[in-house]
């Protein structure tokens, strides 16, 4: 069972906390459009992963026509 709040002094409290704090996410750059990617992840720029397109995406079209 743990300990009632107040039971605890407040210095435990924070060192249990301390794990808690948030860390800085790691990317790396993609190697054919050179975006920042998750590592093990496919780019969501360019759709490839490890060299290779695994995911189909929808080119945008520059609206030039007026």
């Amino acid at each position: 069972m743990s300990v009632p709040g107040k039971r605890r002094p407040s210095s435990e409290a924070r060192r249990g906390r301390s794990h808690q704090a948030l860390k800085k996410i790691k990317t790396i750059a993609c190697p054919k459009c050179g975006k920042p990617v998750l590592p093990h992840t496919a780019c969501k720029f360019c759709g490839t992963y490890k060299g290779r397109v695994v995911l189909k995406l929808k080119i945008k079209k520059n609206k030039e026509k007026k």
